[in-house]
């Protein structure tokens, strides 16, 4: 088995994803491979999407998923465009069925090039997402940030989408407050026993918000596609908007907009755009990586 396997760096709405593909192979990428390609500047990321031999009949592939910490991840829909975006360049074909700890993710590409992922069903239930305590009502749960007779954030509204959110909703651009001083107390609270990811919501019409997310195991990244869901969904659960909104990611490279559709069927549509940047060949045990450019390669020992 060779050492080296492809990967991709790519990004949905700026949101760093490196697609390793490591389809014919039994190993894994490994947290330390991870965690060195995190640390190099010309790899740095804030999910790796690692395409596997399908595990179960009828999906497409299995799909492992690390954070930059080289923890595991659940769900990465913005990862998951990437690698739709991928598998249909190499084999012509427009919709993908996948396996993931979250469960299975049916995707498809557009004719536009936007592509839509089935993110699933939202969870609500408190043991569930989890939190530590007992709500009856997880759309507003008893958090905050700031002196207690004048939060900065509070009351957020919890859910899973096959990972833990937490939607903090702000009344001014989220890019005001200082989410890279919150973001790891909120992450790391106790009411979370699995961690959270942290948004904060500003809704600005019944179909559109502007959100900003602090992403467990990764911290600030440019775009998180299961927070733009969690944050249309829990919009709509609390009546501040319709089922169907345009999101801008703040974070984003020239704020980008995702489309989120909680469907009649409870199942959550995420649709957006997903970008390839460069292509190279990648250690999956140590994180050594080679850049494919105009024939040469341009080594690199993280």
């Amino acid at each position: 088995m060779s050492d080296r396997v492809e990967f991709a760096v790519m990004n949905g709405l700026g949101n760093k994803i490196l697609v390793v593909d490591m389809r014919g192979r039994t190993d894994r990428v490994t947290p330390a491979a991870a965690i060195a390609l995190a640390a190099d500047p010309a790899t740095a990321f804030d999910q790796i999407m690692a395409i596997h031999d399908p595990k179960l009949d009828g999906t497409d592939a299995y799909i492992d998923i690390l954070n930059c910490d080289g923890s595991k991840a659940q769900a990465c829909g913005n990862g998951t465009r990437c690698v739709v975006q991928a598998l249909a360049a190499e084999t012509g074909r427009k919709s993908f069925t996948f396996q993931t700890i979250a469960g299975i993710l049916n995707a498809v590409e557009h004719v536009d090039g936007t592509i839509s992922v089935d993110m699933g069903k939202p969870v609500f239930a408190w043991d569930k997402i989890p939190l530590s305590e007992e709500f009856h009502d997880t759309s507003r749960i008893e958090l905050q940030i700031g002196p207690i007779d004048a939060p900065i954030l509070h009351s957020p509204s919890a859910m899973s989408m096959g990972n833990p959110h937490a939607v903090f909703w702000v009344d001014r651009d989220p890019m005001s407050f200082d989410l890279e001083r919150f973001g790891p107390l909120l992450e790391n609270h106790p009411i979370f026993p699995e961690k959270a990811n942290i948004t904060l919501a500003q809704v600005t019409s019944k179909t559109t918000m502007i959100t900003r997310t602090w992403e467990r195991g990764a911290g600030l990244t440019l775009a998180c596609g299961s927070a733009a869901c969690a944050a249309g969904v829990s919009a709509a659960r609390t009546g501040r908007t319709e089922r169907k909104v345009t999101i801008t990611v703040a974070s984003s490279p020239n704020r980008g907009t995702l489309t989120i559709d909680w469907r009649a069927d409870d199942k959550v549509v995420m649709t957006g755009p997903a970008e390839w940047e460069w292509s190279g060949t990648v250690d999956p045990a140590t994180g050594d990586w080679e850049r494919d450019e105009s024939g040469q390669a341009e080594a690199a020992t993280p």
